[in-house]
């Protein structure tokens, strides 16, 4: 299975290298080629040497997409620090590329609400802090 993560910030490196481990193929995409760095650190050899695959490239074009591995891809996984960028190229991967799995971080909790109800996967960092912290602040006490 490839799996293709656009960023490799925190998030995006930790799950590009759990699942190389998992014995998956992994390319990651980023636009700033010292990201590189997250998915070496930790690594007994380089994030390529383990198998890996990073490109550097803007997200929002296709050319890079597309060196990317993305018409391969089975998982595409939008894991930038921005909400923009990670809805635009998950319909992208969904509706250009017919990717079978799409994964999009959103920041937003009513924009990732809206955006799932039109099918895409959203994981909501920010609703999830929410009600956790909800559930703790308000669970009866002991």
């Amino acid at each position: 299975m490839l799996i293709l993560i656009v960023g490799a910030g925190r998030v995006g490196s930790a799950v590009a290298k759990q699942a190389l481990e998992a014995g998956h193929d992994v390319s990651v995409l980023d636009q700033d080629p010292l990201s590189h760095e997250q998915l070496d650190k930790d690594l007994v050899d380089t994030w390529e040497d383990a198998g890996g695959r990073f490109t550097v490239g803007t997200a929002l074009e296709v050319d890079a997409l597309v060196e990317a591995g993305i018409e391969h891809a089975d998982v595409f996984i939008a894991s930038t620090r921005g909400d923009n960028t990670n809805l635009v190229v998950a319909q992208i991967a969904q509706k250009r590329f017919q990717v079978p799995r799409v994964v999009v971080r959103v920041a937003d909790p009513a924009r990732a609400a809206w955006y799932a109800e039109q099918g895409l996967q959203t994981i909501c960092p920010t609703q999830h802090a929410i009600d956790l912290v909800k559930e703790a602040a308000l669970a009866p006490m002991a």
